[in-house]
């Protein structure tokens, strides 16, 4: 017997075509991101509470939907971006059938909350089955649109129980999110769980597509990217995007496809694209992709899924030709750089011939396989590239390379600033003994570059991954240029003329062949808080950490100007206190006709007090209201300045500084601020001649700042110090023996 033919009933048909629209929560998610999208929105904030199918919320600050509208816009086929069949032909928005929320209404409550911009106030109302419960209700809130989600599929049993896990569900809304927020760099995304302080994706409004891939998917994948983009006017398309290069490969190809900034897939592309990588990575690993196609919207057809998922468009198979030839050029001019990660040479190892550095004549060039003989005066014995075990054995107690939390500001109204003249009398007494080093700038160092330029913010050392040589290292990244030297990324670009005015004196003071020799330096130890030994090539050299530190920390707060993080104190310290210790201090050179010392504290922080905004915009100096210093720069990473000098950095700060021309104050101030935070001797306990009772503190004592200036000031010096030129005058870099001599003297005995 023949079936009877019926008619469905209405609610039947439409949660049919609700469960093809929304199939899991991320499709909810995705359809409500596009309508923000649509609405110009430029913050889009996502919550979601057991993967979303207990709770889903998205808010926007877009242009609002009308109170007028709020009485049908659940229901089917109701849209403000389409009027008739023709638009579809050049449709450019998101939406068009007007399915979305009428899908999720119909297999979930829904809350709509909106205001738009000419609204006294906002109107909120619910959702059932696509028909609105009770008239819309004036109520709080801010421009935009906030939808609530509540119980997804609560009337679909058998999907709600093909969704059992939350974690997945919340990983697939995270890959969505992810997705649209790299593709709109100018727009800020946020998702997290319902309850959690922290985002777990979070993407600002001023972040680059580079800046957000790099946030989203690490820096593994951010440092290989290549820029890709092309057109063809034939075809009517343009392409544009970034692929990694043949250094980085993963088990599970990451391909992130928009056309017409639609989020779809395209199995074809995805294959031609690999095939031209299968070429250059190893077996069964894939690339990361990220490309955005921009086709003409009369050659596309959006309407050939119920989820967009898909879209057909004309000349395929050209465009995809197109597109596949241009990224294996872009490949093929990759490949002159590979990356491999070879075993760290370990220190005592066995050295054969064929690898030993050759001498001053040609110091980077390694003798592979030749006969040339080296001889023992000639032969380099250390490798600069060696790490030690004790780098990674950070002192717990440690005061100079404490986290920033742990910073405290207890201080001690001990000798200050006198102590510069002290140095400088140590400093000569030792140029007494040995000769000036013995480094010309005209006279090229073997394997140097005869360029100064600022190695600080292009060149920071990759965390975690052994140095490597001059000469073996592959090309520079440009995404470092937009770190600073504590690892930070930088907030905005400074265009001040006096700011670049001060870079530029110090990059023409730079000394090449000094800079290339802090940088291929090997340490060899502290004499003294202010002094340290350390070799290059066949010669040693004694060093003023004092006065290199200084000018280090100058440096990085000229060329990090305004990008500096911020060492928050634990206890905010009272500038009136710090400068009372100051003038009591006979270093401060207060007298009595200098008036009353509470006097003068007082003016010191009001004075102060008015320089807070530039204080902070420019050097992340932290004075709160009540007069109270709070938070200090963060210049390079683990390290915290020594304390003890912060009362005479404030006198200074009121009394040594220019604060009338800008160059002139943006110089003074830095040069106080490195000042202070240089390692000087006065500061460091001295364990000279410790009781016995103290053996033991000033034992810990001596290995923390030692490690401080072993494995952190002098790491430091490698990368981001261009020493100027009157270091090679000065006495700050004194030679002190080179192999070569020490050989002529001993054969004569």
């Amino acid at each position: 017997m023949a079936g009877v033919i019926r008619r469905l009933d209405e609610a039947v048909v439409n949660r049919i075509a609700a469960g093809e629209v929304i199939q899991r929560p991320a499709n909810a998610i995705k359809e409500m991101i596009e309508n923000c999208l649509d609405a110009k929105s430029t913050s889009i904030q996502v919550v979601v509470k057991e993967g979303g199918l207990k709770l889903i919320q998205v808010q926007d600050n877009g242009c609002g939907i009308r109170k007028e509208d709020l009485d049908i816009v659940c229901e089917r086929f109701t849209t403000s971006k389409l009027q008739k069949f023709e638009d579809l032909a050049s449709i450019s928005t998101y939406g068009f059938r007007g399915e979305a929320l009428a899908s999720i209404s119909h297999v979930a409550h829904v809350t709509v909350t909106t205001k738009t911009a000419d609204a006294k106030c906002a109107y909120r109302a619910t959702y059932s089955d696509g028909k609105i419960k009770a008239a819309p209700k004036p109520c709080a809130g801010n421009q935009g649109t906030q939808i609530t989600v509540e119980d997804l599929f609560y009337n679909v049993n058998t999907r709600r129980k093909a969704l059992k896990n939350p974690n997945e569900e919340y990983a697939k809304i995270l890959e969505v999110v992810s997705r649209y927020a790299i593709h709109n760099s100018g727009i800020s995304f946020s998702v997290k769980k319902q309850g959690d302080t922290v985002s777990d994706v979070r993407t600002l409004s001023n972040a680059s597509t580079v800046d957000n891939i790099r946030s989203i998917f690490g820096n593994a994948v951010s440092r290989e990217l290549i820029e890709v983009g092309c057109e063809d006017a034939n075809l009517a398309f343009k392409m544009k995007g970034y692929i990694t290069n043949a250094n980085y490969s993963v088990k599970k190809c990451i391909f992130l496809l928009f056309i017409n900034h639609r989020l779809v897939e395209s199995a074809a592309l995805r294959k031609a694209i690999e095939t031209v990588y299968a070429a250059y990575l190893p077996k069964s690993t894939h690339p990361f992709l990220y490309l955005s196609l921009e086709i003409s919207p009369q050659n596309v057809d959006v309407n050939v899924h119920p989820t967009k998922h898909e879209v057909h468009f004309l000349h395929e198979d050209s465009i995809l030709e197109r597109v596949q030839q241009h990224v294996e050029s872009k490949l093929l001019g990759s490949n002159s750089s590979r990356m491999y990660f070879t075993q760290t040479l370990l220190p005592g190892a066995d050295c054969s011939s064929s690898e030993v550095v050759k001498s001053a004549a040609n110091s980077s060039a390694v003798t592979k396989g030749t006969s040339d003989k080296v001889y023992a005066h000639q032969m380099v014995r250390t490798d600069s590239r060696e790490q030690k075990l004790d780098a990674f054995l950070q002192p717990v107690n440690n005061p100079l390379s404490t986290g920033p939390t742990e910073a405290t500001t207890e201080v001690d109204a001990g000798p200050s600033e006198g102590a510069v003249r002290p140095q400088d009398a140590e400093m000569e007494d030792v140029s007494d003994l040995v000769e000036i080093a013995d480094i010309q700038e005209d006279t090229a160092m073997p394997g140097g570059s005869s360029e100064s330029g600022r190695l600080s913010p292009e060149t920071p050392p990759p965390l975690k991954r052994p140095r490597e040589d001059v000469d073996m290292e592959m090309e520079k990244d440009d995404t470092r240029k937009d770190m600073t030297a504590a690892c930070t990324p930088r907030r905005r670009i400074i265009n001040l003329t006096s700011v670049l005015t001060l870079q530029e004196e110090i990059s023409n003071q730079a000394h090449a062949n000094l800079q290339e020799m802090l940088h291929d330096h090997s340490f060899v130890g502290c004499v003294s808080p202010q002094w340290a030994l350390a070799q290059y090539q066949t010669k040693l050299y004694l060093l003023n950490t004092t006065k290199l530190s200084q000018e280090l920390f100058y440096q990085i707060l000229i060329f990090d100007f305004a990008n500096f993080g911020v060492l928050r104190l634990s206890e905010p310290a009272p500038l009136y206190e710090l400068s009372m210790l100051a003038l009591e201090d006979p270093e401060s050179g207060w007298t009595e006709e200098d008036g009353p010392k509470e006097g003068l504290a007082e003016y010191i922080v009001e004075f102060l007090t008015k320089k807070t905004e530039m204080l902070k915009d420019y050097f992340s100096l932290e004075i709160d209201e009540d007069g109270n210093l709070t938070g200090l720069p963060l210049l390079i990473d683990n390290y915290v300045p020594p304390l003890e000098g912060l009362p005479m950095f404030i006198l200074r700060l009121a009394t040594e500084v220019n604060w009338d021309e800008e160059k002139e104050c943006f110089e003074s101030l830095s040069k106080e601020l490195a000042l202070f935070y240089s390692i000087r001797k006065q500061y460091i306990t001295d364990e000279a001649t410790p009781t016995n009772s103290q053996n033991e503190d000033s034992d810990s004592g001596s290995t923390t700042w030692k490690w401080t200036v072993e494995h952190v000031l002098y790491k430091a010096f490698r990368t981001h110090l261009l020493p100027p030129k009157h270091f090679t005058e000065d006495g700050n870099i004194l030679q002190l023996a080179n192999l070569p001599d020490l050989y002529k003297v001993f054969e004569r005995c």
